[in-house]
């Protein structure tokens, strides 16, 4: 009676094979996690997100669809490359030990991947493909190369993009991001910014709050462009706003530090500044200089001061704006600091003035203090200024997203396929040269290997012969992610139109919320630009995005403010020593509080670690760690297991008689609801009812109701399938079940049994229909609106639901 469950899923791992071609007969059903980098080692994080798909994968597969689940590697970067660095050892080697380990680690697990689709993106088999992208897309000036402000991490010694900078510093390293002026290399994703606006309201599948992000993001403004003209100066400054209405109200101007009227500029102090601030992007406090240059205001007998300030970016608008410190509350920040004039133009309507403290005045209002603009709404203010200022303002579109650098100064990385000669420029890489791959003898002592290197970069122009170098940057690694949904569609690692027409877009796509804008807005961008030059037929990449939580877990330091291991806290406790017991936390490597995975697996097994990822917490919330649970799943399982085996053998002629028919229907009952959760991706809810059909099961009297026993054994062994694999699959060969379980139909729940309990209601969120749900047709208000939260819970951001109107037997309808 003892389940051993090293040997079943040891046999069931070897034993299966989730191969897949293409097939026109049957439909398709993509479902991707989000490929791992090959550090070493999964962690639970990795657990969850894969498990999370699994799930996904097996139950479609049930139900008849021909499911792609293929996995890989996101193998270049600068990890790689500073291991490389401290253990003298080849990336590719290191990432190659790497991958053999994280491959058996994650078979260790159970998931259905197609192993024969399985890429990592330094094979040079792969990255050649996107080689050849950079050439179509220098070809139709999609890429470009031009000197540019730059973020520079002098920890990683490498570019990075916007997207990369966070609360100004690297996104990797943490170093306070510098600014350089360097030539690099550009893509055009700024020529699709409408494109990836507008087609955000068609992501119907995306989780709410991940679109408002991108949106965010793209910033597109609608504004104009106001010359002021400089004093003592036949020049102009050109500022960008989206509120012309509010000029009677400005009492300075301000410029990027790079912007091109300061080249010439001499005063030490506003070079001091430039150079600090050039050394330096973090922007802790809003600081600048007085540059001795004035402008004149377009309509009043008066100067604005010219300050150079850290909070305007050249590559915002035009790199400078005017500031109506009344009105805006950086600009007021800013005035109060340096005692510049805050003048009020904007009034509430019910109010005939404002006085402006420490907090500016915001909102919508009557226009005051400004001349002919009195009385005016500010609409109709706007309107009329713009009129009034003719050839010194234009209307202009501008937006946050600007193109996306991907030149990186690092080794372990995509070469980029450009030679220079001094005769002929900048000159391509003929197709047939490609692909051009990375030296393997390089010295990581110092900068860039690749530019140091004695021979690598040395070459021949393909246009006239004369010695040439190289192009040394390498590619932004991100350039690898933002296509490999479209490789794994064909086993050549390239991109099959056919293969990608037939299983693209990626259905379910999986992983962390991290990834919102700088992963999902780029791959949006690649499919746009790869259709551009006929690689694909395809705007979207992802049809449905499941934003999973993170796994966290409580930390623990000894009395002198270590950090430990959740075992050393446990160990020292028992020792009797005092640990300070932290909050929940995100798992991590410098806080300690992790879990291995390999641990859990080997003491526990394959099955209990999913379970218990899977069980009580929705896939996009975080989830706690318990030892507790961990156990408890452990006892379920077996359980279960104990529980099949007593009540074997399996006969599952049922009747509708008696208490046969009480149990079919709260069986039935249970297995709709559970199919109901799956397709709405509500895997912990599914997990309950499944456990509930096991009490279900587990109470019935087998000498009056033991068809019906042998009939939800048969239903329960199918449903557990996708959650705890293995011990379904022994399960299923214990009572004789014909085949693989894998292989197996979903069941479907007996309508007749049903028809009269249930009733389908529409779930409407903001009076528009999002998802049906089946429910009882009795069910209590409260429960049913409960229920429709749940069932919306991946597309909306539930904190803001507020009120839920419910029309019974019909409608729940959930107000934003």
């Amino acid at each position: 009676m003892e389940y051993n469950f090293k040997s079943v899923e040891k046999f069931f791992q070897e034993k299966w094979d989730f191969s897949i071609r293409m097939d026109s007969n049957k439909k398709k059903c993509y479902v991707l996690e989000m490929f791992p980098y090959p550090s070493g080692n999964i962690h639970m994080g990795h657990l969850r997100n894969y498990a999370i798909g699994d799930v996904i994968s097996r139950y479609k597969r049930a139900c008849g669809f021909n499911v792609f689940h293929p996995i890989g590697w996101d193998a270049f970067g600068l990890p790689a490359e500073n291991a490389a660095r401290d253990n003298k050892i080849n990336p590719a080697v290191w990432t190659q030990n790497n991958i053999s380990n994280m491959k058996k680690q994650l078979k260790s697990i159970g998931l259905s991947y197609n192993w024969e689709h399985e890429l990592s993106t330094c094979d040079h088999e792969y990255y050649k493909h996107e080689q050849k992208f950079f050439l179509s897309f220098l070809k139709t000036g999609l890429a470009y190369r031009k000197e540019a402000w730059v973020n520079w991490d002098p920890i990683d010694q490498t570019v990075l993009a916007n997207e990369q900078v966070v609360n100004g510093k690297g996104w990797r390293s943490g170093a306070i991001v510098e600014k350089r002026k360097l030539s690099q290399w550009f893509l055009k994703i700024t020529d699709f910014a409408d494109d990836l606006l507008e087609c955000i309201e068609t992501l119907k599948g995306w989780p709410e709050k991940v679109k408002l992000m991108q949106q965010q993001w793209i910033g597109r403004s609608e504004g104009f462009i106001i010359s002021f003209d400089i004093v003592g100066s036949d020049k102009k400054l050109e500022v960008f706003t989206t509120s012309p209405h509010s000029l009677f109200g400005a009492s300075f101007c301000a410029v990027a530090p790079q912007h091109p009227m300061l080249q010439n500029i001499t005063n030490t102090e506003v070079l001091k500044y430039i150079q600090d601030c050039g050394e330096s992007s973090e922007k802790t406090e809003k600081t600048g200089v007085y540059t001795g240059i004035d402008v004149k205001h377009p309509f009043l007998d008066e100067v604005l001061p010219i300050y150079v300030a850290n909070f305007v970016l050249m590559e915002c608008g035009t790199g400078a704006i005017f500031g109506c410190p009344a009105h805006d509350q950086r600009d007021l920040d800013f005035a109060r600091k340096y005692n510049l004039k805050v003048t009020a133009v904007i009034r509430p309507n019910n109010a005939e003035a404002i006085e402006i403290k420490d907090k500016a005045y915001i909102e919508d209002g009557i226009m005051f203090n400004s001349d002919f603009l009195n009385d005016l709404s500010a609409e109709e203010a706007k309107q009329k200024i713009v009129a009034k200022l003719e050839s010194k303002c234009r209307k202009e579109t501008n937006y946050r997203l600007h193109d996306w650098g991907i030149s990186r100064q690092r080794y372990w990385g995509c070469p980029i396929p450009i030679i220079y000669c001094k005769a002929c420029g900048t000159v391509p890489v003929s197709e047939k040269e490609l692909p051009i791959t990375l030296p393997t003898d390089v010295d990581f002592t110092s900068g860039n290997p690749l530019k140091s290197h004695s021979t690598w970069k040395y070459t021949n122009c393909p246009k006239c012969g004369n010695n040439a170098e190289r192009e040394t940057d390498t590619l932004d690694t991100f350039f690898e992610s933002s296509w490999y949904f479209a490789a794994f569609c064909s086993k050549d690692k390239g991109i099959n139109k056919d293969a990608c027409d037939y299983f693209l877009p990626v259905d379910y796509y999986i992983g962390g919320i991290e990834h919102a804008i700088l992963h999902l807005l780029y791959s949006r961008f690649f499919c746009r630009a790869l259709s551009r030059c006929s690689y694909l037929d395809i705007k979207e990449p992802f049809s449905t995005l499941i934003t999973q939580g993170m796994v966290c877990h409580v930390t623990y330091k000894d009395e002198k403010g270590n950090w430990l291991f959740p075992q050393e806290a446990k160990e020292l406790t028992k020792k009797g020593e005092k640990i300070e017991i932290g909050k929940l936390e995100k798992m991590s490597k410098s806080k300690k509080n992790i879990v291995d995975p390999s641990y859990i697996i080997d003491k526990y097994g394959a099955d209990t670690a999913r379970l218990f990822v899977l069980s009580d917490t929705p896939p996009e919330k975080d989830m706690r760690w318990s030892d507790e649970g961990m156990e408890g799943n452990f006892r379920y399982i077996n359980k279960l297991w104990r529980m099949v085996m007593q009540l074997k053998p399996i006969n599952i002629k049922c009747n509708n008689n008696g208490v046969q028919l009480k149990y079919r229907k709260e069986l039935h009952k249970l297995l709709n609801g559970l199919t109901s959760d799956l397709e709405n991706c509500q895997l912990n809810c599914a997990v309950a009812k499944f456990r509930e059909m096991t009490n279900l099961i587990a109470s019935i009297e087998p000498n009056s109701g033991k068809h019906v026993i042998d009939e939800g054994i048969c239903i329960l062994i199918r449903v557990i399938e996708p959650f705890i694999p293995h011990l379904a699959e022994k399960l299923w060969q214990e009572i004789d079940g014909e085949g693989m379980l894998c292989d197996q139909s979903w069941p479907l729940a007996d309508n007749s049994l049903l028809a009269q309990e249930m009733v389908t209601i529409a779930v409407q969120v903001n009076g528009k229909l999002r998802t049906t749900v089946d429910v009882e047709s009795n069910l209590d208000a409260q429960e049913l609106k409960k229920l429709a939260v749940c069932a919306v819970a991946q597309k909306v951001d539930v904190g803001k639901i507020s009120k839920i109107y419910v029309v019974p037997g019909r409608i729940v309808n959930i107000v934003m």
